[in-house]
């Protein structure tokens, strides 16, 4: 049994968004996940790191969500900031069960068990985001998302997935990393960077925290292990 984690799929096989309008970097990605994922075994979990389907309705998203299902392994679902699809965990958790995506579950508000260790996260927050009054509120709900997480993980082990970056070139979110301090977290994996932006990533041990850049363009589209 081992733990991946990957992020940015932005599968659009129901849509017309592929990202291969990008360049070579993206040259049949659908493609490459699935060849990537033979890597991963059915015993396996994989925590997927946001901006997962182009969709704009869980209806729309069905054929990725199909895509996802049929790769090897237990699959949760972060939320990215393209993740259009995104609703409430009830109505996100119906429609799997109905249409028989039995690999998917979400990470949103609450964490989940690998083995000992506890699996925690949220969107996150980054530096690109509009300022101002509405902002600080989505900020402060990903802050009390992620507190929740923690905090339902009790004293396990703890490793923290988001979508945005804690971290990067340039940027730090105070706030989100001193929560993971608080709660002792000991890796921390992202996504949301592409291509140039690859440049920005920040990777290696910063203070007491691991942190992993797993965009999947950044993975060849291969999951990254995080521990066996």
């Amino acid at each position: 049994m081992a733990l991946y984690a990957i992020g940015d799929t932005h599968l659009s096989l129901n849509s017309n968004k592929s990202m291969e309008v990008f360049g070579p970097g993206w040259e049949d990605y659908v493609e490459r996940l699935r060849s990537g994922f033979s890597c991963v075994q059915p015993g396996d979990t994989v925590v997927l790191c946001g901006d997962l389907s182009w969709g704009m309705s869980l209806e729309e998203s069905r054929e990725d969500f199909a895509f996802l299902n049929s790769l090897p392994g237990k699959k949760l679902l972060l939320k990215g900031n393209h993740d259009y699809w995104w609703t409430t965990a009830s109505k996100m958790n119906a429609f799997f069960a109905e249409n028989g995506f039995d690999t998917l579950s979400i990470l949103h508000n609450n964490c989940a068990l690998y083995g000992d260790v506890a699996l925690c996260g949220t969107r996150g927050w980054f530096y690109e985001e509009e300022r101002g009054e509405h902002s600080q509120k989505i900020f402060d709900r990903e802050l009390i998302r992620l507190e929740a997480s923690l905090k339902a993980a009790g004293e396990r082990e703890k490793l923290c997935f988001f979508h945005y970056p804690p971290m990067c070139v340039g940027f730090r979110c105070d706030q989100i990393i001193d929560l993971m301090k608080s709660y002792g977290v000991s890796t921390c994996c992202y996504g949301h960077l592409h291509g140039a932006s690859h440049r920005f990533a920040v990777e290696g041990k910063h203070g007491d925290i691991d942190y992993k850049f797993v965009a999947a363009d950044f993975l060849g589209f291969q999951p990254e292990k995080i521990c066996e």
